[in-house]
């Protein structure tokens, strides 16, 4: 049975924290978060820079429906293993990429940047909410942002995960860099990788348009215990879903 926007509830019952919000870049003191007056409906307010939060016409997360069926390229991944960098930047658990892994898509290179997480899920599919979703940021040379969203499951545990979860940064700012442990963002990819495709934006402030978002169909498991373990440290720190507009959504 397809669960709703209103059945999020049932997620945020694992919320034990207060939140501090999740990121693709900035730190913990950047004056915004996921609650109260620094909360995403006044994003806009709190800066000037922050301005596309309110009028961007092409924001994110959506809600993806009525996506066509289209002939999108493959996303074609090359992510190796590296030492494990990770930190706790106040609004997400963040592990930056140190293997210089990369996506091609339609001939265009990525390099991977960094991934992190946000439960419940930031985008939803016909309404469902995931408890949680991974975002892959990826820059090419002209500087131009691709996003791979991975949503995530409640169901078995998930060792690649839990080996990235055994070194937790428990508080805002803290980092570690451990040389001894090896991760790779391959292993936590869904078999299939046929996807969504539309133009977006970070779903954090300065909310900056121009994104390509590729919301891959197929979600991975996490175990009911991981995604209370992320969300003790970080609480709930998912953007609200924006409007969709002109935009087409694609799907292969």
């Amino acid at each position: 049975m397809i669960k709703t926007i209103s059945t999020v509830v049932s997620f945020a019952a694992i919320i034990t924290s207060v939140p501090m919000g999740a990121i693709a870049g900035g730190g913990h003191n950047s004056g915004w978060g996921y609650t109260g007056h620094a909360g995403p409906e006044h994003w806009a307010n709190i800066s000037e820079e922050f301005a596309l939060c309110g009028k961007g016409k092409e924001q994110s997360p959506i809600n993806i429906s009525d996506a066509k069926i289209s002939n999108l390229p493959a996303i074609q991944f090359d992510y190796k293993s590296g030492s494990l960098e990770i930190l706790n930047n106040g609004h997400t658990i963040q592990v930056n990429d140190t293997a210089g892994s990369n996506i091609t898509v339609g001939g265009e290179k990525y390099k991977l940047l960094q991934f992190h997480f946000h439960t419940p899920s930031e985008n939803i599919v016909d309404g469902k909410v995931f408890p949680k979703e991974m975002h892959l940021v990826h820059k090419n040379a002209k500087g131009q942002l691709a996003v791979v969203s991975v949503l995530t499951k409640a169901g078995a545990k998930n060792t690649a995960l839990d080996k990235i979860w055994a070194h937790m940064p428990s508080k805002a700012g803290d980092k570690k860099m451990l040389a001894s442990v090896n991760v790779n963002a391959a292993e936590l990819l869904p078999t299939d990788r046929s996807y969504y495709s539309f133009k977006g934006s970070l779903t954090t402030p300065p909310c900056s348009e121009g994104v390509k978002w590729m919301v891959l169909k197929m979600p991975i498991e996490a175990s009911n215990t991981q995604i209370k373990q992320f969300a003790e440290v970080i609480g709930s720190n998912a953007r609200p879903v924006q409007p969709v507009h002109a935009r087409e959504l694609s799907v292969m």
